[in-house]
């Protein structure tokens, strides 16, 4: 019995039809024509999700995207989706394929590689997409050209080669690579100069300001709305944790079972480049993870604080851990986009910029005179600088 395909949401959606008919034109089985047609739903419905247009779908966002997906019954393979970016390239779709790094280049990228996973300890996922950005750059300079003779003309035709094919977003991320291999050149003595210096800020900064402070009575709204889904427990805990603990969504997908001290009363944070910090656990936070793990979470093999409520129930993945209250918007009057500000909002990030942590601790501590305490621990324990800082004041 054939089952109809998936109703197709997102910016790839009118491209459903054509790719399955393509697929069928070049000879493909029925039974293959099915999985690639999966592959689409599902890259259409992240990019929706995570607020990317099809022109900024490039091969590092590919990339994240397959990252996203390596839970059994879901591991997704680039070389998969070669004949899906194959069509979406003929049809304008999404921006064509990078030319291959020169050969002269191609150890320098290896040794950016790297340099970005021991020397700055970042996460393979971001290796991956800083790397993949650097490689699409090189592609852009001029054939034979020798990175130690790159000049601020070649940065800037670069910069505005980027700004106008991209969005504010994307070029943000793209010169921020930039700046860092720029940086690594350097450093590491490729280049005489420090070329990072030329590459302009982007306009429009994301979060550029404090936050609205968000109110009692819309935090409890959330949590209402958390509390009437399919996996309310496991949505109420999780948004309990971000809200009283001002934990990333990637860090809160990180949990486990056995980062939980219940006799110290303490919790085990997985940041950031490979750092670990142990932070107090609030009763109320750990009440409501109890009640999680007693009534819903049930048994599994995996060892992960919060599952998956669908099959399989395997680890919780970070975008299922924005998706926590879906309906917040309408029951919050919250816009889909504020909800994003309120959840970034409530991202710790270590930053020595006074301005820069206010700006990602849950705004209810700084509102309230009761809460003081715990920014006060929260500020010694994540950003010891501007601990420091402030108490000069």
């Amino acid at each position: 019995m054939s089952s109809r395909p998936s109703p197709v949401v997102g910016p790839l959606a009118a491209y459903a039809d054509g790719f399955r008919r393509a697929l069928a034109a070049a000879g493909y089985a029925a039974r293959t024509v099915g999985p690639y047609g999966r592959l689409l739903t599902a890259l259409s419905g992240w990019l929706a999700e995570n607020g990317v247009a099809p022109a900024d779908c490039t091969e590092e966002v590919v990339a994240r995207f397959a990252a996203t997906r390596q839970s059994p019954g879901q591991r997704v393979e680039l070389q998969a989706l070669r004949p899906l970016l194959a069509y979406l390239r003929a049809q304008a779709a999404i921006p064509p394929a990078p030319a291959p790094v020169p050969a002269a280049h191609a150890e320098m990228v290896d040794a950016f590689a790297r340099y970005l996973a021991v020397e700055r300890g970042l996460a393979p996922l971001t290796v991956t997409g800083t790397v993949g950005v650097v490689r699409r750059l090189l592609a852009g300079l001029p054939v034979g050209l020798p990175l130690a003779e790159l000049t601020v003309e070649h940065v800037h035709s670069l910069v505005l080669t980027e700004a106008e094919r991209l969005s504010v977003g994307a070029t943000r991320a793209t010169l921020s690579a930039l700046r860092v291999f720029l940086r690594f050149l350097f450093a590491t003595g490729r280049h005489p100069v420090n070329l990072a210096v030329v590459v302009p800020p982007v306009a429009g900064a994301r979060l550029s300001g404090l936050p609205r402070a968000v109110t009692p009575a819309t935090v409890a709204a959330l949590l209402a709305v958390a509390g009437t889904g399919p996996a309310a427990r496991r949505d109420v805990a999780i948004l309990t944790v971000q809200v009283r603990l001002g934990l990333r969504s990637q860090e809160i997908a990180a949990l486990q079972l056995d980062d939980i001290d219940w006799r110290a009363g303490e919790l085990v944070v997985h940041g950031k480049g490979g750092h670990d910090e142990r932070l107090p656990l609030p009763a109320d936070v750990g009440a409501v993870i109890v009640d999680y793990l007693v009534h819903e979470r049930g048994r599994s093999p995996s060892r992960a604080l919060f599952l998956r409520a669908a099959l399989p129930r395997v680890d919780q993945l970070r975008m299922t851990v924005d998706q926590a209250c879906p309906m917040a918007d309408d029951a919050t009057g919250l816009s889909p986009a504020e909800l994003t500000r309120l959840a970034d909002a409530l991202d710790g990030v270590r930053r020595e910029d006074i301005a820069g942590v206010l700006r990602n601790v849950p705004t209810s501590w700084i509102a309230s005179d009761t809460e003081l305490e715990t920014l006060g621990w929260y500020l010694e324990t994540r950003a010891p600088q501007v601990a420091d800082r402030l108490r000069a004041l």
